[in-house]
């Protein structure tokens, strides 16, 4: 399994580096460059930095508060999960995002971690309220018990 990933991951590289040296980068080029870079990550190599560098870019270039999210999750992973916080809620105005579950599942996850349980158990509530999928609400419960009183 771990051959075919890897043989797949080797041919999507040498298309990004023939695709970028036409000189013109756009979305999807960017989106997998961070596909990329995540199989890259799952390696083993902690390269964060560079996965938020093109956050970065993707959402200069796009400007989605999908991409704002992912980029705030991985500012968490480079920076404080308090910079995450912050760089979400610069998005948060964004009226796509008060019925979009990730956005309340991930903001969630963030106040958890700073100890904010009230904060993010409200969030989780949000997110529950929004799920669909049965095993996905059930996930998100739990991780709402978990957290302290």
């Amino acid at each position: 399994m771990w051959a075919g990933i890897i043989a797949r991951h080797h041919e999507a590289e040498a298309l990004l580096r023939r695709a970028s040296v036409l000189g013109s980068f756009g979305r999807y080029q960017l989106e997998g460059a961070l596909q990329s870079a995540h199989v890259y990550r799952r390696t083993g190599h902690a390269n964060w930095a560079e996965v938020v560098q093109l956050y970065d870019a993707l959402f200069a270039l796009a400007g989605s508060p999908v991409v704002a999210i992912n980029r705030a999750l991985a500012i968490a992973e480079v920076h404080a999960t308090s910079a995450a916080l912050a760089a979400m809620q610069e998005v948060a105005a964004d009226g796509r995002l008060a019925e979009y579950q990730p956005y309340w599942a991930a903001r969630a996850e963030l106040l958890a971690k700073t100890g904010a349980h009230a904060e993010a158990r409200h969030a989780y509530e949000i997110a529950i309220g929004l799920e669909r999928d049965a095993s996905l609400r059930r996930f998100l419960q739990q991780r709402q018990s978990a957290l302290a009183p």
